[in-house]
């Protein structure tokens, strides 16, 4: 008789709170204002990463990068500032600030020092080259002696 293991398909809260993906997430990506974070895609090509944040509103000037080892952060905090006129009253204010912080572990084969970034259309655009190790190498033939 074989026995099997019973896994549960729903784990619980308990269970979740020790997955190491989700302690992670929460000191790697928070938002400190209740607003969601943004959307992050990351492409890959032989040459190297893209990491595009859907970042829509924002300056340029608004975000920081930095690469600490091989761990990247992108954060930005961007203030809104109601100028109230004289004469005027604000009778409800919901503008406040946006801030994120989103953090990202870069593989060995990057190099680090040539990443680059800009802004366009709402998009956070962030190069990340690859080695030239890690760049695939084309076929050689090789003869017979």
């Amino acid at each position: 008789m074989t026995l099997v293991r019973y896994q549960n398909p729903l784990p619980t809260m308990f269970e979740r709170f020790f997955n190491n993906e989700l302690v992670n997430w929460d000191r790697n990506n928070y938002s400190e204002t209740e607003t969601t974070l943004p959307s992050v895609n990351i492409k890959e090509n032989t040459e190297n990463f893209e990491v595009e944040v859907a970042a829509p509103g924002f300056d340029k000037s608004d975000f920081d990068i930095k690469l600490d080892n091989n761990l990247l952060t992108i954060s930005s905090e961007k203030r809104v500032e109601n100028e109230v006129k004289e004469g005027e009253k604000i009778t409800r204010q919901e503008f406040s600030y946006q801030s994120f912080t989103r953090s990202f572990t870069l593989p060995e084969i990057v190099e680090g020092d040539k990443i680059t970034a800009k802004y366009e259309n709402g998009i956070l655009l962030i190069n990340i080259p690859k080695k030239e190790e890690a760049k695939p190498k084309p076929a050689k033939q090789i003869k017979v002696k």
